[in-house]
């Protein structure tokens, strides 16, 4: 059979059925399988490259599936695809990689899914088969992120360093490296950070390049877990931090103790009392979690619990705005590099990378127009001819503006219709693009109610990014009642309170947002 193989595990037939037929007609050949012990013949028999699979798979549940696949070397390359309720939890357990989407989840998106793996496993072979020869390689981050190297080095079993060399919001672009030693991880730094600290940080760059020279390890090792586990347990706070963002502590926030130390429990958890203790010291959050050996996301949820105890409070952030490129005051130099690297995956090195494209779904046409005109405002930005001439309604899928970054590269922000009459264009529109605006206005829960359902098709496609902008016009103030009631949107995507002051340039209050959605 083709080393394209896929297998879908599902005891539910029609729909395995259903999912087979989308991926044949497509070119990929596929095998069902009707419980988890089939599954786990097929697999060891055909080595597909990747698995679809329900989590209420009888007999032999998908999480052990994998488990059992990733043990043997001729299967641990293959890929899953969770579909469930659990599934992310389950993606994380399962392998570096892997994927998860909704149980009902369309045809369409599982089949996106599939193609998105199978390239993500084309890359990782094309650069085993350049180590192979060359023993010594590099590459970018952009098209192999660090727990995808490092699980190729350890299917590989091999020895040397990986050095990694991100490209930060800062600007700033400084080395971590990682020891590998036959396949294991063995150290780790990134700045102070050592450890399992410093490796849970590096898993985060998406965005730099990557360097891997063979060499012996004369170092002790300060990571003794098996790869494997260690990296599902990176991977699993990085979750947990992207899903809980929203209510952590900013790390430029100021911090500090708000009872006297002797008031103190004088038994707490280790992690408590070390976070507790560089408030000796630390007086901001970014230096607390620094100075803490722990892991980054570890500090933050203890820092986290001990507010909403009323044992420690924090200040508001003041950040210094970046430093914007010349005549654009929207992007510094670091957001640029990031913007072209993301145009610029799967296309050819000597080609100029095509611009991004951000979509903008609004309850109300007038939300639709005054975030158009805000838009408008900034340098470097323009209405397109036709929405400008009032030509684009709430049922065209069309631009609506641009922001020229440098030359012809640029990001197209493109309107998208929200009633369902629309829905097969939805992920269509979806596809490579750095996001979706979901525009709101006061009343939350209303204009939520009226985006559910492209907005539950956008967000559930593979690596969805959703932003929630609240505009309030003046004297309008969001009622915490409604805030309180729809936080589930905080959950799934960032949310943004957007004051409309005619007279006040919204630069600033457009920045926030644009940095967030840079990749």
């Amino acid at each position: 059979m083709s080393n394209d193989l896929v297998l879908i595990a599902d005891a539910n037939g029609g729909r395995a059925r259903r999912v087979a037929t989308a991926l044949e007609a497509a070119g990929r050949p596929c095998a069902i399988a009707p419980h988890g012990a089939g599954a786990l013949e097929i697999a060891l028999a055909e080595q597909p490259r990747v698995i679809v699979t329900h989590l209420d798979l009888p007999l032999v549940e998908p999480g052990k599936l994998a488990e059992i696949l990733r043990a043997n070397p001729r299967t641990r390359a293959a890929r899953f695809l969770f579909l469930g309720a659990d599934a992310s939890r389950e993606a994380t357990l399962g392998g570096v990689g892997d994927a998860c989407l909704p149980a009902d989840a369309e045809t369409n998106d599982i089949q996106d899914a599939v193609e998105i793996l199978l390239d993500r496993q084309a890359r990782i072979e094309a650069l085993e088969e350049r180590a192979s020869v060359e023993r010594e390689f590099e590459g970018s981050l952009a098209e192999l992120r660090p727990a995808e190297l490092l699980q190729m080095l350890n299917v590989r079993r091999s020895t040397g360093r990986l050095t990694l060399t991100p490209e930060l919001e800062d600007g700033s672009t400084p080395d971590g490296w990682i020891l590998v030693d036959d396949g294991e991880i063995h150290a780790a730094g990134a700045g102070p950070a050592e450890g399992e600290k410093a490796l849970f940080r590096m898993l985060d760059w998406g965005l730099g390049d990557f360097h891997f020279e063979p060499t012996a390890i004369d170092r002790p090792a300060t990571i003794k877990a098996p790869t494997r586990s260690v990296l599902a347990e990176g991977l699993r706070q990085l979750d947990e931090w992207n899903r809980l963002a929203p209510k952590l502590p900013p790390l430029e926030s100021p911090v500090k103790l708000c009872v006297a130390r002797g008031d103190l429990p004088t038994t707490v958890h280790p992690l408590t009392q070390a976070v507790l203790g560089e408030l000796e010291e630390a007086d901001q959050v970014g230096d607390v979690v620094d100075r803490c050996p722990h892991p980054d996301y570890q500090v933050l949820r203890t820092l986290h619990t001990l507010a909403e105890r009323g044992i420690v409070e924090f200040g508001r952030a003041r950040i210094a705005p970046p430093e914007p490129v010349s005549g654009q005051a929207l992007f510094h130099e670091a957001q640029v590099r990031r913007l072209r690297s993301f145009a610029g995956q799967g296309v050819s090195r000597d080609a100029l990378p095509p611009s991004c494209k951000l979509l903008v779904v609004g309850a109300s046409q007038a939300g639709v127009d005054l975030f158009a005109s805000l838009i408008a405002k900034v340098p470097g930005a323009e209405l397109a001819p036709r929405f400008e001439r009032g030509q684009v309604g709430r049922g065209d899928l069309e631009p609506i503006a641009r922001i020229g970054i440098d030359g012809d590269f640029g990001i197209d922000l493109i309107h998208v219709p929200t009633t369902n009459a629309y829905a097969p264009l939805w992920q269509f529109a979806g596809h490579r693009a750095l996001g979706t605006v979901f525009l709101l206005d006061a009343a939350v829960g209303a204009s939520a109610a009226e985006l559910s359902g492209v907005a539950e098709a956008l967000a559930s496609a593979p690596d969805a990014r959703t932003f929630h902008v609240v505009m309030l016009a003046r004297g309008e103030r969001l009622s915490p009642d409604d805030l309180r009631d729809n936080l589930s949107l905080i959950d799934e995507a960032s949310l943004f309170l957007l004051p409309i002051e005619p007279d006040k340039d919204p630069s600033s209050l457009l920045r926030s947002l644009v940095a967030r959605i840079v990749p």
